[in-house]
């Protein structure tokens, strides 16, 4: 006599426990790490909140008020005085060329490090020397400025002593704002080198390989292949050294010394006098301006980077 064995599947719940929602499970668990990944964030959230967010709306709101708290819009309507458009403007045209300059010649030492190993020691040399000069700003920056090819530096006296050469015949220019540029440059230029290498780096060899396939010469990969697929992170490290142009300050701050001649510097004298050009809180509206042209820059340098990311993957 044979008895019918019962399906697996009732046979197999038979004698089990009634089953019960797992609090341990995966999404418990998933919900638990995303929880902790974000406390992990919180300092440097404080940080940016603290020192970051809070002046830039403090920054912005005196821009809107005068010194009685009562709103205005004076202080707006006076960025379009002449004096603060040509200190807009000098900003405009210093960070501008030095950010060009800075980027033609970065970008040409990035192609020279091409023909170098990735992990040999000049590559490396050269990528900590960048890394290094690249924040080499400030007053240290000023200073050695000052120290070698200012009016009594070491590069100036061996000049005039030994070729009877003087590069102040026209005047002293290394306190204006033409003397900004070989600083800038000087930061610029590194900033290139550790922002654009990646790019190029990013650059497959089978893309060579199928242009000589296809008959194209090495011209031609660069010119119809390599070009567009560089130039979105060409732009957008253009972009950010003129950000980084633009916004310095303690380089300008220790070179010139009379006058306010770029917006830093307006907004320094803004700061210290109270009042200028007879209305108050006049730097709160000075750095709105800033603000404007800083977020149009990082929104196109943003966009060009999506776009320069897409090659990378």
């Amino acid at each position: 006599m044979t008895v019918a064995a019962a399906p697996a599947s009732e046979s197999s719940d038979a004698g089990a426990a009634p089953r019960r929602h797992d609090l341990t499970g995966p999404a418990p668990l998933r919900r638990a790490k995303r929880g902790l990944s974000v406390l992990g964030l919180t300092p440097f959230a404080f940080y940016v909140l603290l020192f970051l967010a809070v002046p830039t709306v403090l920054a912005l709101g005196t821009g809107f008020f005068d010194n009685d708290g009562n709103l205005t819009f004076g202080n707006i309507a006076a960025l379009f005085d002449p004096v603060i458009l040509n200190t807009f403007f000098a900003s405009f045209w210093v960070s501008a060329l030095t950010a060009v300059v800075g980027a033609i010649v970065g970008a040409l030492i990035c192609y020279a490090l091409l023909g170098t190993r990735a992990d040999g020691r000049l590559r490396l040399m050269i990528e900590s020397a960048s890394s290094v000069l690249a924040q080499f700003g400030g007053v240290m920056l000023a200073f050695a400025f000052i120290a070698t090819i200012g009016v009594q530096g070491l590069v100036t006296v061996w000049l005039e002593s030994t070729f009877h050469f003087s590069i102040y015949a026209d005047g002293v220019w290394l306190y204006t704002v033409p003397g900004l540029i070989l600083p800038y440059i000087y930061f610029q230029v590194p900033l290139m080198v550790i922002t654009f290498l990646p790019a190029l780096d990013g650059l497959k060899p089978q893309w060579a390989e199928a242009t000589a396939t296809l008959g194209g010469s090495r011209l031609t990969y660069w010119v119809r292949v390599a070009a567009p697929i560089l130039a979105p992170a060409f732009f957008g490290s253009l972009l950010l050294l003129f950000a980084n142009a633009f916004s310095a300050y303690a380089t300008a701050a220790a070179l010139i010394s009379q006058g306010s001649q770029i917006v830093p510097l307006q907004i320094r004298a803004a700061l210290v006098s109270e009042t200028i050009l007879g209305r108050e809180n006049m730097a709160g509206a000075l750095a709105l301006g800033m603000i404007i042209v800083m977020v149009v820059v990082m929104t196109a340098y943003s966009f060009l980077q999506a776009r320069t990311t897409r090659w990378q993957k």
